[in-house]
């Protein structure tokens, strides 16, 4: 690395924004690239540009840059800085890698053990009636998950004692380092020893292989509040999967699908249902008899002259989603009869002849005339 600070070497100010700094870093690297520029220094040159443009463009790395200035920031990134302030014995490190050098240099590169980790959640998607949607239910239902295996409650050893990992050290990382042209490049990726968890069995449980974890079918009962629709989700707390030992295990999440009903249909709070009703029953005031999505039978008034697709409320029998519960509305529909019998055909004729002789000026159009109109 040359001597000049990183300000330097991208030709830039010292309060370049990120605009700035991608700019001149394509720029130079577009100019240094050792497949173009065959001129003797070009390769150290872009090595320098890469290495500048890795800590400016990284908020925490530059703000420690700023702060401790361009020697004490490149001796601290070789392992060689020794300085007070930081405590009475000073501060060697061998960092090992450039990524993560300051993390490190301020107390978070030696990273402690993770810690046990939150099971897993699960989402199950079940599906229930319309009726069940407006009343409530409790349905049992299969459940397949993790939990803590009996015989090493969940530790995974035998003895139920574990051991820092050798590997890791008990962070649950290990570093890689990739050489490339350019210099080393070091990652962090979980432990291939212990998963992640930072801790290995004294002594592997047979049971579960050392997992901690056991798979297993589990029946629970499931609340289903009156009121849910399609896409709601309810929350069952601890019934995901097991967590690592000594971690709570996940939640289970079980999304509703409402089933269509062929008779009812909901409308927020409210159902909504259809009843055919004879021309007599329009013209002259009526009581229909509905059943509502239970069984229960009410009566409704049609009041005369009713319209074909007006809405007739029954208070009170739609979703019991909140403290007063919707209402059920009945839409009127008109069914002309395709069959007639001697008699009935007498009496449309005779109503057939009434409205012939009505004066033509009068504006009507006639019974059925407007019966069939108002269907259309």
């Amino acid at each position: 690395m040359s001597g000049k600070d990183y300000y330097d070497i991208l030709n830039v100010p010292r309060n370049a924004d990120e605009k700035e700094l991608k700019r001149a870093y394509r720029s130079l690297t577009k100019k240094f690239h050792p497949d173009i520029n065959k001129e003797e220094g070009a390769e150290e040159k872009f090595k320098d540009i890469n290495e500048a443009y890795d800590v400016l463009s990284d908020r925490q790395k530059r703000a420690q840059y700023d702060q401790m200035g361009h020697d004490t920031y490149t001796s601290a990134s070789k392992g060689s800085y020794q300085g007070g302030g930081y405590g009475s014995s000073g501060f060697n490190a061998d960092f090992g890698g450039f990524g993560d050098i300051f993390d490190s240099f301020f107390g978070g590169g030696s990273r402690g053990p993770r810690g046990p980790q939150r099971g897993s959640d699960l989402l199950m998607r079940i599906q229930i009636s319309l009726r069940d949607a407006v009343f409530g239910v409790d349905r049992d239902i299969d459940v397949m998950h993790n939990e803590p295996c009996t015989d090493c409650g969940g530790t995974g050893s035998a003895t139920k004692k574990t051991n820092v990992c050798p590997r890791c050290g008990g962070s649950g990382q290990e570093r890689r380092a990739n050489n490339t042209p350019f210099g080393q490049f070091v990652s962090m990726v979980t432990c291939s020893q212990c998963s992640g968890s930072g801790r290995i069995p004294e002594e592997r449980c047979k049971t579960c292989n050392g997992s901690g974890h056991s798979r297993v079918k589990r029946t629970i009962t499931v609340n289903i509040p009156a009121g849910v629709d399609s896409g709601n989700r309810l929350r069952m707390e601890g019934y995901g999967e097991a967590g690592d030992a000594g971690a709570p295990n996940g939640d289970l999440y079980i999304e509703m699908h409402v089933v269509a009903h062929p008779q009812f249909s909901r409308i927020g709070d409210n159902l909504e249902t259809s009843a055919d009703i004879t021309p007599a029953h329009a013209t002259l005031e009526s009581m229909s008899t509905i059943e509502s999505i239970d069984g229960r039978k009410s009566d409704v008034k049609e009041p005369a002259g009713v319209q074909y697709n007006t809405a007739l409320k029954i208070s009170g029998e739609g979703v019991r989603r909140r403290g007063r519960p919707g209402d059920l509305l009945v839409r009127i529909k008109i069914a002309i009869p395709k069959r007639l019998n001697a008699q009935e055909k007498e009496l449309y004729e005779k109503i057939l002849e009434l409205e012939g002789k009505k004066e033509s000026g009068a504006g009507s159009k006639g019974f059925f005339k407007d019966l069939k109109d108002k269907m259309k």
